[in-house]
């Protein structure tokens, strides 16, 4: 998706009649180039901050080594490696040329990009199939759903996504633009890509990589809603309350990502269409405006998970106090022992591990 859209927003790039010299080859303005390099510096900080707290959480807490927090854990990493793209296009949009990183950098970037968001999907769909498996087959699903059977999947899915997103790494590379100067190198689409028709194919392939999980994620959320409620109307066993609360908060947290996931995903879509199918010179400008937009929606979307678990869930917001002050927290765990008189809920955690994340 970004990659799609970069590499269209620099072809673009002519229709802004933006300034470009030895000095300063920009895609935007400047009065919108400041905004737009604070924004995505803002969610840079916040995202890598995010995200690194999030996979040392998940290893360091043995409670919340659970198979849902697997797939989480997985997702943080390829939400990290997404970010590192960012200052790759920030540099893009300040200096769309020359390109001082090199071949391998150029292509990196851009695959790694697309492959970390092939990935993600991925890794928001198997995650709602088992929990789709988990409510509406709790006995089966205890079976077949384990660890070491989740870390396989993991490593297939990520397996398949960089081999998806392999024909990115040769669609684009360093090419000189207007001349044989060194000022004329640029990170871009390479002839290859538009002459043989490689690019249309991937488009398609990047597309049906947001419209098939997005449909499979509605029918799967569909069937899980009336689970749920049936399980409301028919308790099943003396601690049926309990996987039921387990459950919502479950779904509650996966339905906020996913919708997280559509909001800043389907602008790239909206924004590659009216690009592609238009050669009217200032709905190319609007598309160019339109993609950086859209480029900032897509960085939120690597950003937001770890605040979006902090909002929801306790046991995240109390994970994250343990890690940056385990002293206090270790004081307010001994404090709501004595408390308590002692009690612990060792069954009930063990119970719990299984149903719910965080």
């Amino acid at each position: 998706l970004r990659a799609n859209s970069s590499a269209l927003r620099v072809e673009g790039e002519a229709w802004a009649g933006s300034p470009c010299d030895e000095r300063l080859c920009s895609s935007l303005p400047l009065p919108a180039l400041i905004p737009v390099t604070a924004v995505c510096l803002g969610l840079f900080l916040v995202g890598v901050a995010g995200n690194v707290l999030t996979v040392l959480i998940l290893r360091r807490c043995r409670e919340l080594k659970t198979t849902t927090n697997l797939y989480l854990g997985s997702m943080a990493v390829s939400d990290l490696l997404i970010l590192l793209g960012l200052p790759f296009d920030l540099y893009r949009l300040w200096r769309s040329r020359p390109w001082i990183f090199g071949q391998l950098l150029c292509r990196l970037s851009y695959y790694l990009s697309e492959a970390c968001t092939y990935c993600t999907i991925l890794h928001i769909t198997a995650l709602t199939v088992e929990r789709y498996l988990a409510i509406c087959f709790p006995l089966k699903a205890k079976v077949v759903i384990t660890k070491r059977r989740v870390k396989a999947v993991i490593g297939t899915l990520w397996a398949f996504a960089l081999l998806s997103a392999g024909p990115f790494f040769f669609l684009v590379g360093v090419e000189q633009r207007d001349n044989q100067t060194d000022f004329s190198r640029e990170c871009r689409l390479t002839p290859l890509a538009t002459e043989s028709g490689l690019l249309g194919i991937m488009l398609w392939v990047t597309t049906s990589y947001f419209i098939l999980p997005v449909l499979c994620l509605n029918v799967l959320y569909g069937l899980i809603g009336r689970a749920l409620w049936r399980s409301k109307v028919r308790p099943q066993g003396p601690n049926a309350a309990l996987r039921e609360k387990g459950h919502r908060q479950t779904i509650r947290i996966l339905a906020v990502v996913v919708l997280a996931f559509i909001i800043c995903w389907l602008p790239f879509h909206v924004g590659r269409i009216i690009f592609i199918n238009t050669q009217d010179t200032s709905m190319m400008l609007f598309s160019q405006y339109f993609n950086i937009f859209a480029l900032q929606l897509f960085y939120l979307s690597a950003s937001i998970n770890p605040i979006l678990y902090n909002l929801i869930s306790k046991k995240y917001r109390a994970a994250v106090y343990k890690l940056l002050l385990p002293r206090r927290s270790g004081e307010r765990a001994f404090s709501a022992t004595r408390d308590t008189g002692g009690y612990t809920e060792t069954s009930t955690s063990i119970k719990k591990e299984y149903i719910t994340p965080f």
